[in-house]
């Protein structure tokens, strides 16, 4: 197994671990409801804090339960994940297409001639 590949292994197991640790040791079973948000967290500890508090704005889009707003929050989550990706993975295609060209570049220029690479093309003159 190549370095890479225990690295990626490592970081798999460490998601994961993340991702099944709250719900194998009960974190949140004294809640109503577990795994909120950070926003409706928020809203709570201003209420208790301030109960005639006022929000400045409202949601533009309210949407009719909690699962769609879930499904919702996964979606802009992938298409952000998808864009981060095509972003990056464009970048080293790039680079990685750049050093071929320049590789092939000094393949050519080792096998020609000195004078053939030295000189200057006559349309440049």
């Amino acid at each position: 197994m190549s370095r890479n590949a225990k690295i990626n292994a490592l970081l798999l197991f460490v998601v994961a671990a993340l991702a099944v640790l709250p719900l194998v040791l009960g974190l949140g079973d004294h809640k109503e409801e577990p795994f909120t948000g950070a926003d409706a967290e928020a809203e709570t500890a201003i209420t208790e804090l301030e109960p005639d508090y006022e929000p400045w704005f409202s949601p533009l889009y309210e949407p009719p339960s909690g699962e769609i707003e879930s499904a919702l929050f996964s979606f802009q989550a992938a298409l952000g994940a998808g864009v981060l990706a095509y972003y990056f993975g464009l970048h080293r295609g790039r680079r990685q297409g750049e050093l071929r060209a320049l590789a092939r570049q000094d393949a050519a220029t080792a096998d020609a001639p000195v004078e053939a690479v030295t000189a200057e093309p006559a349309d440049r003159a």
